[in-house]
């Protein structure tokens, strides 16, 4: 294994030789990771290892050492990667689809699609949990919460989830949380979405709810037979009918269960909301609102609830607070929700959202208001009550009257042909037997619906009558989207100042280093992000036939091909659209795999007590029954409680779920040894893969014993986190288990014959942003992705080292290094100086940087992942930072600064407050500010103070309204 770079020398080759050396592809490698030789060989030093190579032995255990990567191609540069994807892109066949199935054709406006979706500002950033320096983020999603909620009629909305049906199946978790009798059956109508109603069938059966399907006019009297405890909707049905919810709704209630709706949110602008009829849960996707369709995804579902169920309600909650000064100030609430809190006892996995999807349906609704939604929708309408016209004179008879934007077309034995007339015109249509249905959207050109009416025999387009339609019983009368921001940006000067004053209010990687341990903030070049909008990426349908997504197709083989490269494992899926479901995913194919062999009582999941908190909430729902296996002094699975409730549980034991390196930062030596005594019991080994960054070429899943990992593409495969999404969660595994990976009803090509079924609604998950990773690793090559990950842990080391006199590092690996990660001890501050960790964290805002991960995965610490893309200038800088933090804890705990009034208790310091005429604190507004030489030079001024988590969970608002209302009403609570 070669670590090194070429050395340049080509004198005295042959010319050819020599033309292909300067043709290098390992071009991109020198440029992704930062630290150039100079500064590898500088840290080395620091580090006390000669080479990355000697630093590779002495962190990973020589008994895994070692990976095969020579399925790899060679590396190419960029141009050649992005024309490469190029033309993969353009064997796509870009036929115009109207399949409809909660996907449609939408316009992105330029001016989100230019800044925001390609703006590194917006989609590098971090999940905010740092609600500082994450305020334009939040403020982006309070809108989309004030969205959803005010077309769904609900009061409480999240800040998104991951796909409709998945959406869809957390709504029925929710319900049946909230169930006091914790019935077992789900009341299911016929006319859900397939795919919907596939995925909440996987979700289901696990954990043992009966999902019944009975046909709309039957709901209400299958409820009062059956006692649901939930019944689930769709609005508009799938294939187009607009009706009534309220009788179902109340039969619902009627049964003491709860009604969930899965609702169009473009028909909401102009349907009766299901929050009016009494819905208590509506599901959906905003994907029709300015997003790409992509093959699928990324999209921002989102779930709306009654007031009774916020605390139920999973994945990101944003509301507003106040801060230290009293001024209003967005952040994430109600956290003890979130399963990191409650693991096992978590009612969801979810641990992230659609963040960057949700910022852009959003800014659809602001760049539109509600006027200009209204319009979009009422032209979509028109154009299928022409259509329906069209059918009507063409001799067919229309299912429905009642519709919104699809009619369905009683076309018996003409329903091959006119497929195929449709289809030869550059229309995709879709057919369910003798029944054809065409779901219009906001790109369909007069001159397309001219050729659509022509086609069903319409005739002249201006002599066709509208037929059907929305009954005037179920127009919408409430208004929505009345708030200031949906009705002040429709210029597009006005849009881009609103964008940019948004984005000046956080931290990205385009600002400054994200050391966040466990979630690898690393460089998402800009040749990886481009190949994302190309038209023959950007405009698929996930349900268009395979023959029009060749290039898509090959594209996900080799990627799978690689992954599987890099894992050493046979088979991978992509379906999962998080790392949450990919644990999920993994999961289900291990339990598949048991009942395959008629071993139905393996039920019991060993879970370390370190373990990410979405393990043990994902084997809760994968029917599993969670053990914790507790960790030694050093941070590893203490072996001998392994080895006992390993035999306890012997004749249950299904799996044993460990994060490697594991979570404490180390590569734990007995890692083979923990593997083999859990298949000594009968068990498989999934490998949660948030840590594979100190992996990739060194080791792998299949070298530690692994049965089935996860791959987070949004960590170590340069995926961005979006400011908290998107992400994908692909898992790998061994050949035993590759007959039971994910697939789905509505593409053979998702996966084999005999899987589990779909966990994602589209076959292929998010299959518009597989182009980053793809890119990334056809760029970098074996040796690329060696040394970066070789580079990741000097990085790590080098940090450790410059900083183990100033916080103590709490674990090493037997030889004294750590892994790509190392964890800060803040807890003894408390005792000497009176200063939190959550101090440190909010002072490094002062400098300019986000909080490394803090009190996880122990309480009172700081856990540091540099990453190999972050130059040596930006470690020490970072370090300079820590250190200089570290020096005014000192001056507290030695009574040179006043234990209450000091830097650290009063970060972060804002541009109002530093230049305000009074100052009454005991340091300078110089070492507030600008505490450092560096700092001076590219200052980031957080735009509010520390926030009040408690206020805002006590007095929860979560849509928008002017912020002036937010401090009228503070002011008059301070008052009282």
């Amino acid at each position: 294994m070669s670590l090194g770079t070429p050395d340049g020398r080509t004198a005295e080759r042959a010319p050819l030789d020599a033309l292909a050396a300067l043709e290098d592809g390992g071009e991109f490698a020198r440029r992704h990771i930062g630290p150039g030789p100079e500064d590898i060989a500088a840290m080395l030093q620091v580090v006390g290892v000669p080479s990355l190579e000697a630093l590779a032995a002495r962190t990973v255990p020589a008994a895994i050492a070692g990976a095969d990567l020579s399925a790899l191609p060679p590396p190419a540069t960029e141009a050649e990667a992005i024309a490469e994807l190029r033309a993969l892109s353009e064997r796509n066949r870009r036929v115009k689809s109207l399949i409809g199935l909660g996907y449609h054709n939408t316009h992105v406006p330029p001016v989100i699609l230019r800044n925001v979706l390609e703006n590194p500002g917006w989609y590098t950033a971090y999940t905010p949990y740092q609600a500082e320096i994450a305020q334009g983020r939040l403020e982006a999603l309070v809108n989309f919460q004030t969205l959803v909620a005010d077309l769904t009629g609900l009061p409480v909305a999240n800040a998104s989830l991951l796909d409709e049906a998945t959406a869809a199946a957390e709504a029925v978790a929710l319900a049946h949380a909230a169930h006091k009798a914790k019935g077992r059956i789900l009341l299911a109508a016929a006319d859900l979405h397939p795919q919907t109603l596939a995925v909440v069938r996987t979700r289901a059966e696990p954990v043992g709810i009966e999902v019944v399907v009975a046909p709309p006019a039957e709901i209400a009297a299958r409820a009062k037979a059956d006692k649901p405890f939930a019944v689930l909707l769709q609005y508009p049905g799938t294939t187009g009918e607009v009706r009534d919810l309220a009788p179902e709704i109340a039969a619902a209630h009627d049964a003491g269960g709860l009604a969930i709706v899965a609702a169009d949110p473009l028909a909401l602008c102009l349907l009766t909301p299901p929050g009016e009829m009494g819905a208590d849960v509506v599901v959906g996707s905003t994907q029709r609102f300015g997003v790409p369709l992509g093959y699928g995804g990324p999209h921002a579902a989102y779930m709306a609830v009654k007031d009774g169920l916020k605390r139920l309600l999973p994945g990101r909650l944003v509301g507003v607070s106040v801060d230290a000064a009293g001024s209003p100030a967005m952040r994430l609430a109600l956290q003890t929700r979130e399963q990191h809190i409650r693991r096992e006892k978590a009612t969801s996995n979810i641990c992230t959202a659609q963040v960057l999807l949700a910022v852009m349906a959003s800014m659809y609704a602001v760049w539109h208001g509600p006027d200009g939604l209204r319009r979009i929708a009422g032209r979509v309408a028109l154009q299928a009550r022409l259509l329906a016209g069209a059918a009507r004179r063409g001799g067919f008879a229309l299912r429905h009257d009642a519709v919104f934007d699809t009619i369905a077309i009683e076309a018996g034995e003409r329903a091959g042909s006119l497929v195929e007339a449709a289809l030869a015109q550059g229309f995709n249509l879709r057919r369910e037997g003798g029944l054809v249905c065409l779901a219009l959207d906001e790109t369909v050109t007069r001159a397309e619906l001219a050729t659509l009416a022509a086609l069903l025999g319409g005739g002249a387009l201006d002599g066709i009558a509208p037929e059907g339609g929305i009954p005037a019983s179920l127009l919408r009368q409430s208004g929505f989207c009345a708030a200031e921001v949906f009705n002040s940006h429709h210029s597009e000067h006005a849009m881009l100042r609103y964008l940019k004053r948004l984005e000046d209010k956080d931290v990205a990687l385009n600002r400054s280093m994200i050391p966040l341990g466990s979630c690898t903030m690393k460089l998402n070049a800009t040749a990886e992000m481009i190949p994302i909008t190309f038209p023959g990426f950007a405009e698929i349908h996930p349900f268009a036939p395979a023959d029009q997504a060749e290039g898509y197709l090959e594209m996900i083989r080799r990627l799978q091909s690689w992954l599987c490269a890099v894992t050493g494992f046979a088979a991978v899926s992509v379906q999962p659209n998080a790392g949450s479901q990919g644990e999920y995913a993994g999961l289900l194919a291990i339990r598949a795999w048991h009942r395959a062999r008629g071993e139905t009582e393996r039920d019991v999941c060993l879970i370390p007590a370190s373990a990410h908190g979405t393990n043990p909430a994902s084997a809760v729902m994968a029917g599993m029954k969670v053990v914790v296996v507790g960790c030694d002094r050093e941070g590893n699975v203490d072996l001998a409680d392994l080895r006992a409730k390993a035999e306890q549980h012997s004749a249950r034991l299904a799996a044993l779920m460990i994060t490697y390196p594991s979570t404490h930062g180390v590569f734990e030596e007995e890692i083979r040894g923990i593997c083999e005594l859990v298949h000594a019991h009968g068990g498989q080994v999934y490998m949660d893969g948030a840590n594979m960054n100190a992996q990739v070429g060194l080791t792998s899943p299949a070298a530690i014993g692994a049965d089935v990992c996860h791959l987070n593409l949004h960590k170590t495969f340069c995926i961005p986190h979006g400011g908290g999404g998107p992400g994908i969660g692909p898992i790998g595994v061994a050949a035993h288990l590759a007959p039971h990976l994910p697939n789905h009803p509505l593409l053979a090509e998702a996966g084999p014959a005999t899987g589990y079924g779909p966990v994602a609604a589209a076959p292929f998950g998010s299959a518009s942003i597989l182009p980053i990773s793809y890119a990334y690793i056809r760029m970098m090559g074996a040796e690329g992705l060696r040394r970066a990950t070789a580079v990741a842990i000097l990085s790590a080391n080098y940090v450790a080292r410059r900083l183990e006199g100033h916080f103590p590092v709490l674990y090493r690996g037997q030889r004294g290094m750590v892994a790509h990660e190392c964890i800060l001890d803040c807890r003894g501050f408390q005792q000497g100086g009176g200063v939190l960790v959550e101090d440190i964290a909010k002072r490094l805002q002062d400098y300019g940087y986000h909080a490394p991960t803090m009190s996880w995965p122990v309480p009172g610490t700081l856990m540091v992942e540099p990453t190999e893309s972050e130059p040596k200038e930006e470690l020490d800088r970072f370090c300079d930072a820590m250190i200089a933090i570290r020096a005014e804890i000192r001056a507290v705990e030695q009574g040179r600064a006043d234990r209450a009034d000091n830097p650290l208790k009063n970060a972060p310091h804002t541009a109002a407050e530093v230049m305000a005429a009074d100052w009454s604190h005991p340091y300078s507004r110089e070492q507030a500010a600008f505490p450092l030489p560096f700092v001076r030079g590219h200052k980031f001024w957080p735009p509010v103070k520390r926030v009040d988590n408690v206020h805002g969970d006590r007095n929860l608002v979560c849509t928008c309204a002017p912020l002036e209302d937010y401090a009228q009403q503070m002011q008059l609570q301070a008052a009282e």
